[in-house]
């Protein structure tokens, strides 16, 4: 690995929401850049005007930086190699475009679309590669020139080397070869003016100064057409780095968004913003996908700064990962319970608001120690702390009597209870629980069987935290009207 401040770039298109095998690209090269030095840039590719989505941009900007990912350079903070978004550097692009015409590296195609349908067709019956089949290419340039001055609509192809092969290496994968006859002349600048991906990407790197480039392996079939494009304008050629593919939580077949949206109906989502709203934390999210195609351990519990310092391109791994949501609930809890209880208070509180409670800030910090170690995610504080921010609680009638026992023996060992608690000056652990205890043993009831009666009572719910600690949290005359409305339901009964 280069110890040289590296030079990265994220580059999504603005085209779908932003999913995790982005995050992960935009995690790896935020590495790099903290681990050398270095710079992590944003880049839009917006130049498909078709599959633009609005207000996708935005999410990609709000993504990464819940994720704690900020980068140096971008779309809305500017930088010295800006603009960056694509369709604001049109310029750059015709000019690379006429500058390989005019050194015979590319040339205007003015193919109509259904004679390259009709061209697909054939090559598809005769079971040969697809590609483009070279009119153009043979067209004399004065020709050309005569038919883009006269208004003809064309677009401008890479001229591809027809013989040998092309070699380019992947950091993962080490050199790959290409026999260049089974390779397209690609279209580097579309009729609109607009670039494909191909030309914009390159002429961005190259002008941005990209040292490592990092992205899907969608884009290896890409590779030599990305390579000879570099090579034919004598620029530098970047360190490549295409990441391993996610495949579905079984194993088989790779994740696609129709399988995001099945596991969107368990709690869980393939989308960052999805996961923001469904209560994991950054430092959850991050530490799970940061494991999947790096070669470490793969129970590692790291903070963003830690993986900084462990990060290297040398442990990259280019086997396909299985999304695994356990794992994301295993580091989601664990990061919650490594914040102070001031910060997961922050957290929690506004999801219990969503939920319609009105959080008091005080009480909700004397509730973190309570619910700190059955979280799994932010939101399932509204199970567990909820009923804190209540006056009255409404359990289920057919909650409270205790298992094996009718509604009237159960509301007469409730009135005993509330008995023993209304003789205390104060309702807590050290308190209450002795004289319950003592009480229901003597009489041959289990304390599950008490203490089950009373936990309905006072939450309002079969589980809860703690249940003295969550007495002395709700106060003395709270618990005790909650007691006496359990009394009442349970005679009703």
């Amino acid at each position: 690995m280069t110890e040289k401040p590296a030079r990265v770039r994220f580059a999504p298109s603005p085209t779908g929401r932003m999913h995790l095998g982005s995050a992960r690209t935009a995690l790896y090269d935020y590495l790099l850049a903290r681990r050398t030095g270095g710079k992590f840039i944003l880049r839009i590719e917006d130049t498909d005007r078709k599959r633009f989505v609005p207000g996708a941009e935005q999410e990609l900007i709000d993504g990464l930086r819940w994720l704690g990912l900020e980068y140096d350079e971008g779309p809305d903070i500017g930088g010295p190699f800006g603009p960056y978004r694509q369709t604001e550097r049109r310029e750059s692009y015709q000019k690379w475009a006429a500058e390989l015409v005019e050194r015979g590296l590319a040339y205007p195609c003015f193919c109509a679309a259904d004679k390259l349908e009709k061209n697909r067709q054939e090559q598809l019956k005769q079971k040969l590669s697809l590609r483009y089949d070279g009119t153009c290419r043979r067209l004399d340039p004065d020709e050309a020139r005569r038919r883009i001055a006269a208004g003809e609509k064309h677009v401008i192809r890479f001229k591809m080397p027809y013989d040998g092969q092309t070699t380019a290496s992947d950091i993962m994968r080490g050199p790959i070869t290409w026999d260049n006859a089974g390779l397209d002349d690609t279209v580097l600048l579309k009729s609109d003016g607009l670039p494909t991906y191909h030309l914009a990407a390159m002429a961005d790197d190259y002008e941005m100064g990209i040292t490592h480039v990092i992205r899907g392996s969608e884009w290896l079939p890409s590779l030599p057409v990305h390579v000879n494009l570099i090579r034919a304008l004598g620029w530098p050629e970047p360190v490549w780095m295409h990441l391993s593919v996610f495949l579905k939580p079984s194993g088989k077949g790779k994740m696609s968004k129709r399988e995001g949206a099945e596991a969107l109906k368990d709690g869980h989502s393939i989308f960052v913003t999805d996961l923001q709203k469904l209560g994991y934390t950054p430092e959850g999210v991050l530490n799970w996908i940061v494991l999947m195609g790096w070669g470490v351990a793969e129970d590692d519990v790291m903070t963003l700064h830690e993986m900084t310092q462990r990060f290297t391109i040398d442990h990259l791994t280019a086997s396909p990962a299985a999304i695994n949501f356990a794992k994301l609930d295993h580091f989601n809890g664990t990061h919650i319970r490594l914040l102070t209880a001031e910060d997961l208070a922050g957290r929690v509180k506004p999801f219990l608001t969503e939920a319609g409670f009105r959080v008091d800030d005080a009480l909700l910090l004397k509730t973190i120690p309570l619910i700190r170690e059955r979280l799994a995610t932010l939101d399932d504080a509204v199970p567990f702390a909820g009923f804190f921010f209540l006056e009255n609680v409404n359990p289920l009638p057919a909650e409270l009597p205790a298992a094996g026992l009718s509604p009237a023996q159960s509301a007469e060992i409730i009135r005993q209870a509330l008995k023993i608690l209304s003789a205390l000056t104060e309702i807590n652990h050290a308190a209450a629980e002795p004289p319950l205890r003592q009480w229901a043993e003597a009489r041959g009831l289990t304390v599950n069987q008490t203490f089950g009666i009373l936990r309905v009572a006072v939450t309002g719910q079969k589980v809860s935290p703690p249940l003295f600690e969550s007495m002395a949290i709700i106060g003395r005359e709270t618990v005790l009207k909650r007691i006496e409305r359990a009394i009442e339901l349970l005679e009703k009964m």
